[in-house]
């Protein structure tokens, strides 16, 4: 990984105070990737605050403190401070910077936050390691570590009570998921969900995974299967609230498609069972799902409209024009528009005109713009 001039030289990740600039909030801050490297932005001006550069395609992930986001690329998962924290009631801002801290993995894949824990999954070998995030300041942070008995396409997630949830599979099919007590002893498990993918976390901690028939959901030591409506019913990415019961998921009917566009979506209670299919009227991606600050489940779609789904009615209650109409494009790598959702603000990419827009979720009013210097493909943000 080189760094761009904007940036500071790669250093250990405890900036100092003496080095940063004290300000009166907390100043959240947005990560872009695009080919060749990373931005950071200021969330009020969207002018951007610093650049990386980072040789490969590059995934972006939270890592769970308000501060630093973890860089998927090539061979590690490498920590990015984003120059905005805040220390004992103080708010503080420098430069960002990529750091030294970085945690080696043949496949780097997902990255999970719960209950004040990080869980990095290595799907080359599927290693897991579990760390306190609020431990990166200091650089980095001791681990604890699991191996599930053969490498796969993964994620894992552990709970309050030190239990841990993962996934079940190998290189050929993923079948189910697992739990593990504190003392890493199996505690439930159930393999009735062909080509597991994906988790989210819903209220009373209750976690769940899709599967290409619907969906397990693991809560209080029970796992529970919830069937599709259609034989093929994939429910492959998920955006969960821990304040609500209810998920939002996608949902695709055709094992056989190179690219399926689906027009629905799958809204699942958790506390129920029940799920539900909305239609959209338009296609939507991977990147376009998102939860706003009520519970409202939102989807960004290719006709260029966020599409609001009232939780307990279940239906689209208003849209939100944004964009010009777009095609998903063939590869899942390439840069399409992308949904984050920061309190009560989402933010939408535009890589076809190398912009970005916020939209405010108390008005339901598209309320910012702003060009961007590289074609946006990945977002998220910290709060500082």
């Amino acid at each position: 990984m080189a760094l761009s001039a904007a940036l500071l030289t790669s250093c250990s990740t405890d900036s100092g105070t003496a080095e940063a600039t004290t300000t009166d909030a907390a100043t959240p801050r947005l990560t872009l990737s695009y080919d060749g490297g990373v931005l950071v932005l200021d969330t009020q001006s969207l002018d951007v605050v610093g650049s990386a550069e980072v040789d490969g395609f590059t995934r972006l992930n939270p890592a769970g403190d308000d501060r630093h986001v973890l860089i998927s690329t090539g061979n590690s998962f490498t920590a990015l401070d984003t120059g905005t924290w805040t220390d004992g009631g103080s708010h503080y801002t420098t430069a960002p910077a990529l750091t030294d801290v970085a945690f080696e993995a043949k496949t780097p894949g997902h990255v999970v936050r719960h209950d004040g824990k990080t869980v990095l999954f290595d799907d080359g070998t599927g290693l897991v390691r579990v760390f306190d995030p609020a431990a990166l300041s200091q650089g980095t942070p001791d681990t604890t570590e699991f191996t599930t008995p053969e490498a796969h396409h993964g994620v894992a997630v552990e709970l309050s009570d030190g239990s841990l949830l993962t996934t079940v599979g190998n290189e050929d099919e993923r079948t189910g998921i697992v739990v593990l007590d504190r003392d890493r002893k199996e505690i439930a498990r159930n393999e009735d969900c062909p080509g597991v993918h994906g988790e989210a976390v819903a209220a009373d901690e209750t976690v769940v995974v899709g599967c290409q028939n619907g969906l397990l959901i693991y809560r209080d030591g029970v796992i529970t299967k919830v069937t599709s409506p259609d034989p093929y019913g994939r429910i492959g990415n998920q955006a969960g609230d821990e304040n609500s019961p209810i998920l939002l998921g996608d949902y695709k009917t055709d094992p056989d498609a190179e690219l399926e566009r689906p027009e629905r979506v799958s809204l699942t209670d958790t506390a129920t069972g029940q799920l539900t299919l909305v239609d959209l009227g338009t296609s939507y991606t991977f990147r376009s799902l998102g939860r706003a600050p009520h519970g409202e489940a939102l989807v960004l779609g290719t006709d260029g409209a966020l599409h609001v789904i009232d939780p307990n009615t279940k239906a689209v209650s208003r849209t939100v024009d944004i964009l010009e109409p777009w095609t998903e494009p063939d590869q899942w790598q390439s840069p399409r528009p992308a949904l984050y959702v920061q309190d009560h603000t989402a933010y939408v990419t535009d890589p076809a005109n190398k912009k970005i827009h916020t939209i405010d979720l108390d008005t339901w009013s598209v309320s910012g713009h702003a060009d961007l210097p590289e074609t946006p493909n990945e977002i998220t943000g910290v709060t500082g």
